[in-house]
């Protein structure tokens, strides 16, 4: 039996380490396991990704896709998420690769192998993984975030800027995204004006991020400002 529409759930404002490696797990999930909250309808397709706007009063996103999976992939599917839960990433490397071959037209799945083939130095997969993510949902903010680490993580800091660059374009309020850029920025391209710019964006939606404050606070002493 087939799940028709089925839906998966993308926040914007989420735990301070989210957009990490190690948590995109937690951000891929299916409908049904994710939220009940409401976001702004839009008609129903047959093929192909949309995004909505929350309307709780949150500051997000949701993108829904509409791909075709049967229960025991996505059973399979969940599995492999608690397998990177626990550390067991070869295991799920496994798994996912099964899944993908029965849903090759579900982002998720090719996220979290990337994330797993990055944690246990598989570079080159994991960088194929996320352009084919990003190929079925162009700028998709989280495979971004992903896509971006893995491109700082191997020296290519001009790349990195320009995935989360396109992506801030169509998900600005993805915070990972401004966080990450601004390490990016400070740390690696000695571009303070830039990080002070997505850190300050990045404390606005994340004020009880204290090292944020701290990284601004430094970042203006260096400007003198």
């Amino acid at each position: 039996m087939q799940v028709k529409n089925a839906e998966l759930f993308w926040w914007s404002k989420v735990r301070r380490r989210a957009g990490w490696a190690a948590l995109v797990t937690v951000l891929a999930l299916f409908s049904g396991c994710a939220t009940s909250a409401k976001v702004a309808q839009q008609p129903v397709t047959d093929q192909g990704p949309s995004v909505a706007r929350l309307e709780d009063g949150r500051q997000g996103f949701v993108i829904r896709e509409n791909p075709g999976m049967d229960a025991e992939c996505r059973g399979e599917f969940e599995r492999a998420v608690a397998m990177m839960n626990d550390g067991e990433n070869d295991k799920a490397i496994e798994l996912l690769t099964k899944v993908i071959e029965r849903s090759p037209g579900v982002t998720a799945p090719y996220i979290n192998i990337a994330v797993a083939c990055m944690r246990t130095g598989k570079p080159d997969p994991a960088e194929q993984h996320l352009k084919t993510a990003l190929g079925l949902v162009p700028n998709h903010p989280v495979a971004s975030n992903e896509y971006g680490l893995l491109l700082r993580k191997g020296g290519r800091f001009k790349e990195a800027r320009e995935i989360y660059e396109k992506a801030l374009a169509s998900f600005p309020d993805y915070l990972p995204l401004h966080r990450n850029l601004g390490v990016l920025c400070d740390l690696y391209l000695n571009d303070p004006e830039c990080a002070l710019k997505q850190f300050e964006i990045y404390s606005e939606g994340m004020p009880a991020d204290a090292q944020a404050k701290i990284w601004i606070a430094e970042l203006r002493m260096r400007l003198g400002r």
